[in-house]
């Protein structure tokens, strides 16, 4: 080990560096040095890196052998610090969309994103050959004509809960559902529906809500048992509040990796979120309870919030769509203030055209047309009429994930290109663990700040789970050198990034290194870290958090043990639309074969 740091890397200006296929520069796989420990080891970590002097010593051996001084901190970058990932308006000339207007309401963006879809071509509620997952627009029809009520589905709802939620599940996917309030907006809903005025096709639809976006009744804990009582919540997140405007009845608070400190979705004070496809695996995270709850079909739609992968892992993970828009296309009020700069509430869906549905009623609409540009809506009934649409492709950066992965997501590009006619452009994407850990510091710099002063610095530190510790050491760790070295590294990035998109149409990964890998029991009460399949989780999910970039992911396939597999688009800024057809597209291709059954799963709308 030694306290030797090796010398700092100098990075040569970018617009030096050369990003087509044929480029020098060295691809680094994350360079992680940390064994998995759980249980008593991560008590005693924890200890120790909260320990004066003793603490600062290990945690800077860990920075040193994990290259964050190398790369990060002592680098010596030409460029400026970047300091937020916001991005101007942008002239972008989308293919196949519907223009909506500012004034619209929150409901009347969902009919016209309704109008967008494909229609379904089976007006019963008999489920086709195989498996299916009920939509928005499936609740909807059974609730017009009568087949079902909000009311009736809320009930089943609610038994599915406490039935999951008992000893003989356990899923933990919510921390909190009151079954009165549920009742009562299922009520309404239904009366709404009974006098022939439903607000939208989202009337009386179940949503999940992550428990980092307040939500009424509900306190906002962050996944902690602290914050909830620490910081009052007064009123509706923006997004719940446009989802309330449509008649959706919010289902609850969402479970949640501690103040999103981790990607397992194990959380010691809450339950573990299980993987509805194998119950000893984990969801994900720190969305796994919104991305699980999709996945079990306790709800079509459910919110979550995207810091670092956060939306779109846990959906690869748990074989649903995940979708983070670009920075500023939602507003953040509400939210809890974790990463200013990287993070945003997101959607998970049970598919594309849901998707859409539940990103028309968010979408904030509410800024002056400098700062945004207007909202374009996919036509997806127009998505194989698409011109040819290119993807970027950095093959040593796509095929760094498992076998099953690499196989399963080179696959269905090959189904785009012989559907669709679409190609894929090789290019380089350099830097991509500088990026990782940059995006880590400012995470981390960002928590740390915004906590610290008001919740962290007063409050006993046993409140707070053995491995959360473990990170908020982490955090408070970085200095101002690290967090300006990593703004200046954003610079380089968004250089790298705009030059990519000006010859291609998004960027095309896998979601994940690894599917969803074991729970182990030892972690269940302390917390676990895993800092290997972890960077491998967050692979390809830096550059939507840390550039502002739109991002979705879409299920393409199983590997051998029968886990999903999620593929990833990256967009241009704003360019949400394209993503959406792009997603669609990728969904259509698959066609059923990306439909098994999850292990656990209730059919909310037609079990009587």
């Amino acid at each position: 080990m030694g306290f030797f740091i090796p010398p700092p890397k100098v990075y040569k200006p970018a617009a030096e560096v050369d990003l087509g296929p044929d480029s020098d520069e060295h691809y680094i796989s994350p360079n992680v040095k940390a064994p998995r420990v759980a249980g008593f080891l991560v008590k005693m970590l924890a200890w120790v890196l909260e320990t004066p002097v003793l603490g600062w010593i290990v945690l800077g051996v860990l920075k040193r052998d994990n290259l964050v001084y190398k790369l990060v901190s002592d680098a010596e970058i030409p460029e400026p610090p970047l300091f937020t990932a916001t991005h101007t308006w942008q002239a972008i000339q989308e293919q196949s969309v519907r223009v909506t207007e500012s004034r619209l309401s929150p409901a009347e963006r969902v009919q016209e994103a309704v109008a967008c879809v494909p229609a379904a071509a089976q007006a019963q509620l008999e489920p086709a050959a195989g498996f299916r997952r009920w939509t928005v627009r499936d609740f909807h029809r059974a609730y017009r004509s009568g087949q079902a009520t909000p009311t009736m589905v809320a009930r089943r709802f609610l038994a599915a809960v406490e039935e999951c939620s008992g000893p003989d599940l356990n899923m933990g996917f919510f921390i909190s559902c009151d079954p009165a309030d549920v009742l009562r907006q299922a009520e309404d809903s239904t009366r709404r529906y009974q006098q022939g005025a439903p607000l939208s096709a989202m009337d009386g639809v179940l949503v999940a809500v992550k428990d980092e976006l307040d939500c009424l009744p509900y306190p906002t804990s962050g996944g902690t048992r602290w914050l909830g009582s620490a910081r009052r919540c007064a009123a509706d997140a923006a997004c719940v509040a446009q989802l309330r405007a449509c008649g959706a009845v919010m289902a609850g608070k969402a479970n949640m990796h501690e103040l999103g400190a981790g990607t397992s979705g194990i959380n010691p004070h809450h339950g573990a979120t299980r993987n509805p496809y194998n119950v000893g695996r984990v969801s994900g995270g720190s969305s796994g309870g919104s991305a699980a709850a999709v996945c079990a079909g306790l709800c079509p739609v459910a919110l979550g919030a995207d810091g670092g992968g956060s939306v779109r892992m846990p959906a690869a993970l748990c074989g649903v769509v995940g979708f983070k828009p670009t920075a500023g296309r939602l507003s953040n009020s509400g939210l809890l203030p974790l990463n200013w700069t990287v993070g945003m509430p997101g959607i998970l869906a049970a598919t594309v055209e849901d998707t859409l549905i539940a990103y028309a009623a968010i979408a904030d609409q509410s800024k002056p047309s400098p700062l945004q540009p207007e909202l374009n809506l996919p036509m997806l009934t127009r998505t194989r009429s698409m011109p040819s649409i290119r993807l970027a492709k950095y093959a040593k950066w796509f095929d760094d994930s498992s076998e099953d992965i690499r196989s399963l997501c080179g696959k269905a590009l090959q189904m785009l290109r012989t559907h669709y006619g679409w190609e894929s452009v090789d290019v380089t994407v350099p830097e991509i663990e500088e990026m990782r850990l940059a995006h880590y510091v400012t995470m981390g710099s960002e928590c740390t700040a915004s906590l610290a002063a008001k919740y962290l610095d007063s409050m006993d530190r046993s409140e707070v789970g053995w491995d959360v510790r473990i990170a908020l050491s982490a955090y408070g760790s970085f200095s101002s050198r690290d967090y300006l070295s990593a703004q200046r590294l954003r610079c380089r990035q968004m250089y790298f990034h705009e030059k990519i998109f000006e010859t291609a149409d998004a960027i095309v990964t896998p979601m994940t290194g690894v599917t969803a890998y074991a729970l182990q029991d030892d972690a269940l009460s302390t917390g676990e870290l895993d800092y290997i399949n972890g960077a491998a989780l967050v692979r390809y999910s830096i550059a939507g958090n840390f550039l502002g970039l739109p991002a979705i992911t879409v299920p393409v396939g199983y590997d051998r043990g029968g886990l999903p597999v999620g593929l990833q688009f990256i967009g241009r800024p704003w360019s949400e639309a394209t993503l959406l057809h792009l997603a669609y597209a990728m969904q259509e291709a698959c066609g059923k074969k990306v439909l098994r059954k999850p292990k656990v799963h209730y059919d909310l709308l037609t079990k009587e």
